[in-house]
């Protein structure tokens, strides 16, 4: 069994709390590379922690809003004109994931989705509930609550044995018992440390639920300035961008 690299490039929320770089997890296990996520910043956070953005095999996306998804566009200027990415790409994520991200990139660079690109660009919609074989991985999305345009997704991620599970952004839901279940890392977000707000987690309701999560290892992630000032008061492990896990 390889051993499985999971790198938080970016661990911070929409407004950037703390100076962390939007949402993007970097996994390698030597056979195959990816990304969950990959928010705005995520080229720079790339650049910034020496993730080469032209070997990166498949971006799993968790829903549709900028922080998770917006650096797409950058992500594919920049394969095409710096780094002459010529292997294949797979980005996979919700329904309606290919239009939204050809659209974001006429809005950003204008004409810059009608390019005939030197590697292969292809998109996979997940549906609820289904594992999808993607490559070398498992990957099962389970609808969570968050609104985004289109559904919003948890994800829980087979790969080389290993099982990876993220939240996405969500309030509480079931959902996430099933994609923490006999994770070897459970990614979730916890926005606030205990306001409670729609569509998103505070910490207090995540602790709440601990016992629920059958999760080997659970980590915070995507935290507001908030959370942030309260690190001390907190007895589950937090993410930080350039945090390194091995699994």
């Amino acid at each position: 069994m390889s051993q499985v690299n999971l790198r938080f490039l970016g661990s911070g929320d929409a407004f950037g709390s703390g100076g962390r770089f939007q949402t993007c997890i970097y996994v390698d296990n030597g056979k195959v590379r990816f990304l969950l996520d990959c928010g705005a910043s995520s080229l720079m956070a790339m650049k910034r922690w020496g993730v080469n953005p032209s070997l990166i095999d498949i971006i799993l996306l968790t829903h549709l809003h900028g922080d998770h998804f917006g650096g797409l566009p950058f992500y594919v200027l920049d394969a095409q004109l710096i780094s002459r990415r010529t292997r294949p790409l797979i980005v996979a994520g919700p329904p309606g994931v290919e239009s939204r991200i050809r659209d974001a990139m006429e809005v950003l660079f204008p004409g810059s989705s009608h390019v005939q690109q030197k590697f292969s660009l292809n998109f996979v919609e997940l549906t609820d509930g289904d594992a999808t074989t993607i490559g070398p991985l498992v990957v099962t999305p389970y609808r969570v609550i968050h609104a985004s345009g289109a559904p919003s997704y948890a994800l829980r991620v087979e790969c080389e044995g290993k099982i990876i599970g993220y939240s996405g952004d969500t309030e509480w839901s079931e959902a996430l018992i099933h994609v923490a279940e006999g994770a070897d890392l459970f990614v979730c977000e916890a926005y606030f440390f205990e306001k409670k707000i729609k569509y998103h987690l505070d910490y207090l309701t995540l602790k709440n639920h601990r016992t629920q999560l059958g999760c080997h290892r659970l980590m915070l992630t995507h935290m507001s300035d908030d959370l942030l000032q309260r690190l001390h008061d907190l007895d589950i492990e937090w993410a930080e961008d350039g945090k390194s896990v091995v699994l």
